[in-house]
């Protein structure tokens, strides 16, 4: 697959369920082996909430409910490799479901975010964390 050559906006979603938080492991790139929030790409005439809540269920089958932007991140490309995103983090809460991955994710786990230093994370996770466990409540 081909990498777009404009930025592409995506959302991902900081899920916090008993003060824990979801975390899934990239199955493919960009991001592959690493631990980062799920999420994807916003589609032409989606708003972010409903991008957010359309990728989380397909991703991982959960209900959540959106509590409020906790930051942003921007991935470049390295060395003309990669995508340009620009990926706008929400807090949430847990409202329903298990994790049924799909296949761009291999692994999940609900972590203490005092614990995330235990991951091979995607650059910038722990301080969206803190952001949306402020937010949250989690």
């Amino acid at each position: 697959m081909s990498q777009p050559t404009h930025p592409q906006l995506a959302t991902s979603a900081a899920i916090f369920r008993d003060g824990k938080v979801l975390l899934v492991r990239r199955a493919r790139s960009p991001a592959e082996g690493f631990y980062s929030l799920p999420g994807g790409r916003v589609e032409f005439g989606e708003s972010l909430a409903e991008a957010l809540a359309r990728e989380v269920m397909e991703e991982t089958s959960l209900v959540i409910d959106l509590v409020g932007l906790s930051g942003f991140r921007e991935v470049l490309p390295k060395d003309g490799v990669g995508g340009h995103y620009l990926i706008m983090s929400f807090a949430a809460r847990w409202v329903e479901g298990e994790p049924e991955l799909n296949d761009e994710l291999d692994d999940f786990a609900w972590v203490d975010p005092a614990d995330i230093g235990q991951y091979k994370t995607t650059d910038g996770l722990a301080a969206i964390l803190a952001m949306a466990q402020d937010l949250a409540g989690g």
